[in-house]
């Protein structure tokens, strides 16, 4: 081991800030306060740069995170921002959002090296300092950075279905080139899940509108309230005005637990419960726009990070007890280990190895309360997890008067049933190649209505790579000719 390495090594954590439980149950602020300046190029200085850079290589976008951190380490925040930039469309988010344990920091050498002492120290904190160097150049420039040089107009259109962190690559990246794109939108706001389905405590919503005031300024146009394959087709948008389209519609149609209970009053779907809890009135559709009532004990079912949205919320929103169940252990729960810490500093209560078999009403049909069984581990199913068989006898109640569902998402089939000559599988995932082109020329899609339900940078992943193909798509095509 050099003499550089074993320094940089010996250099300890520097721990990201955070609001304390007690006063963060009372707002919906973020929670990490994030890094200053000082603590931000102590953490980078602990890369030891190694030649290989694995965690650039678990990166789905392969960002060049050593390269950055040699130009924070030495007090070059813009640049080490702009080196993010080169290819990520979302650093803020993704820096904010990204399982980074699983992921670039999961890889990351420092994480595992052994010390001189042997002592251990936890990788670098790849994703917080992410967030700082872009966070940092916005609030110096003023927003998201425009090119220098606005690109020639090329005469064609590009419909973007969805706009989410895929539809909102793709519409990013084509607008540079001069094309003109419209996105649509099924929400009243661009942002799809980004504003639909991530709570302010874990990204405030600022970033998104400020990178949406950015893509409008690129040319990019927005049409809201708007559900293709109901109130337009993708047939109608291809015959008229589109050269291509993208399809980043997500995968937005929440699973059903299938028991006794789910249609009582005070049940309601994870994004039902995440946008009534979360975003003003005037930012949701008609049908969602009352407010959350009073809520004391919520009972929240699912163990990813969507569960851990919603018990977090129900915690801000004044619950006196809230219960996370989930059918198996914490060693299968999907979601972020820092999320599950974060609820249980807040006070929520984790009811593992539990199945609830029956949501129970009033005589007026209002929830009351869910009726659980105790599981056990048992043999590993196909998805590599034990599957839990219900423990005999073992049957208890659980108060309620809020139930959040939240086992899952999967894709709308309303695209690919409307669309002719498109193929999708059983569960509505549309098929594409490994560059985004589906079965029918011109459509190209990528994120979660291909992949399942799946993470940010995914389908961000998936955007940049359809951007290209639909470039290459457009030069073998003669522009639509249009008024």
């Amino acid at each position: 081991m050099s003499h550089e390495v074993a320094r940089r090594l010996a250099i300890s954590v520097q721990p990201v800030p955070k609001q304390d439980a007690e006063a963060r149950k009372q707002n919906f602020d973020e929670t990490y306060l994030g890094f200053d300046l000082n603590a931000a190029r102590i953490e980078a200085s602990r890369c030891i740069q190694c030649p290989s850079a694995p965690c650039q290589e678990a990166c789905p976008v392969s960002n060049d995170i050593p390269g950055a951190f040699a130009l924070l380490e030495v007090g070059d925040i813009i640049g080490a921002a702009n080196v993010f930039r080169q290819t990520s469309n979302l650093p803020e988010m993704c820096g904010r959002l990204c399982p980074q344990e699983k992921l670039c920091e999961g890889a990351c050498v420092v994480g595992f090296a052994i010390r001189p002492g042997g002592q251990k120290e936890p990788p670098v904190t790849i994703g917080k300092l992410e967030a700082f160097c872009t966070d940092y150049q916005r609030q110096q420039v003023g927003g998201y950075p425009l090119p220098r040089y606005m690109p020639e107009p090329t005469g064609y259109k590009i419909g973007v279905i969805g706009s989410g962190p895929a539809g909102l690559a793709v519409a990013e990246i084509l607008a540079e080139q001069g094309h003109a794109v419209t996105v649509y939108e099924f929400w009243p706001e661009p942002g799809g899940v980004l504003v639909y389905g991530i709570p302010n405590f874990k990204m405030r919503k600022n970033i998104v509108d400020e990178y949406i005031a950015y893509l409008k300024a690129l040319g990019v146009e927005f049409v809201c309230n708007t559900y293709v394959g109901k109130d337009i087709t993708l047939d109608q948008m291809l015959a008229t005005e589109f050269d291509a389209v993208f399809l980043g519609t997500g995968a937005g149609v929440g699973n059903q637990m299938e028991i006794e209970g789910e249609t009582l009053k005070g049940v309601y779907s994870a994004t039902e419960f995440l946008v009534r809890g979360n975003l003003e009135p005037e930012a949701l559709p008609e049908q969602y726009r009352e407010p959350l009532p009073k809520l004391t004990d919520v009972v929240v079912i699912g163990g990813g990070d969507t569960s851990m949205d919603c018990v977090r919320t129900a915690v801000r929103l004044g619950a006196q007890r809230v219960s996370c169940v989930y059918r198996r252990t914490e060693a299968e729960m999907l979601g972020r280990g820092e999320e599950r810490k974060n609820a249980r500093e807040e006070g929520v209560v984790f009811e593992m190895l539990t199945l609830p078999t029956r949501i129970i009403g009033d005589e007026s049909g209002k929830v009351v309360s869910v009726e659980c069984q105790r599981m056990e581990l048992g043999e590993p199913d196909e998805s590599g997890r034990r599957r839990p068989p219900p423990v005999k006898g073992s049957e208890f109640i659980i108060p309620a008067d809020a139930v959040a569902i939240a086992i899952g998402y999967g894709a709308d089939p309303v695209v690919p049933q409307t669309t002719s000559g498109l193929k999708a599988d059983r569960k509505a995932l549309i098929q594409v190649d490994a560059d985004g082109r589906t079965s029918r020329p011109g459509v190209f899609a990528g994120g979660d209505n291909v992949n399942g339900a799946d993470l940010v940078v995914t389908a961000l992943a998936d955007g940049r790579r359809a951007a290209e193909a639909i470039s290459e798509y457009l030069k073998t095509v003669t522009p639509k000719r249009r008024a």
